[in-house]
């Protein structure tokens, strides 16, 4: 089977739709990574893009009511709406999430627990799109691998598709080391950079696979 040329210098022009989502409580490193990421998949691919930073954002907990189930939507009336709105625009999801005690931010899980609402209204609405993950943290390696695969997991859960940058440096999405450095200390992580870049290609590349299959 011939190889597509899907590299980002031939610049195609594919109608991806990409949602960025910062689950960090701060305006620091992940919401620097995610703004990069986007403005990456813009340059290179073409991408339309929105972006959500849980920073000063009012986000409830899931308490599990059952409203969503009941009525149709969550019983919390709050930012989880621009996340909404989002999920239902995107092709694409791309997660980030700072490193907490080892793994994802208690505004990621938020996030992910609060779509249940989401899949309550029509349980297949997030069938076929994809999800990609970027962690941060303090440590090399401090816990972003496994907040990686809790959010792969929530897609899985929720039909999604969740994409890597595949082998040889960004195996199940982008990792980066701040060194507690903020923005400054992700900024100056090369291979964190190269793992972003990577996700992000794989990202469209496999996007782009399945929209050529699709017709």
């Amino acid at each position: 089977m011939p190889k597509l040329n899907l590299k980002p210098k031939s610049k195609p022009k594919p109608k991806l739709k990409l949602f960025g989502i910062s689950a960090s409580p701060r305006i620091a490193a992940t919401d620097w990574i995610v703004r990069t990421g986007l403005g990456y998949a813009m340059d290179n691919w073409s991408a339309e893009t929105r972006y959500f930073s849980v920073h000063g954002k009012k986000l409830n907990f899931c308490i599990h009511c059952d409203h969503c189930i009941k009525e149709g939507e969550c019983i919390h009336n709050d930012a989880m709406n621009e996340v909404y709105s989002g999920f239902e625009w995107a092709d694409a999801i791309l997660i980030g999430t700072p490193v907490y005690q080892g793994t994802l931010s208690g505004q990621a899980k938020v996030i992910m627990d609060r779509m249940r609402a989401f899949v309550a209204r029509k349980p297949h609405a997030l069938r076929g799109k994809l999800g990609a993950v970027v962690a941060d943290g303090g440590d090399r390696i401090g816990g972003q691998e496994l907040a990686i695969r809790s959010i792969h997991d929530f897609y899985l859960i929720n039909e999604m598709i969740p994409v890597g940058g595949g082998a040889f440096g960004a195996n199940l999405g982008a990792t980066f080391w701040s060194k507690d450095k903020g923005a400054d200390g992700v900024r100056a992580d090369e291979e964190g950079l190269k793992s972003l870049y990577r996700t992000i290609d794989r990202l469209v590349e496999v996007y782009l696979l399945i929209k050529l299959k699709r017709h």
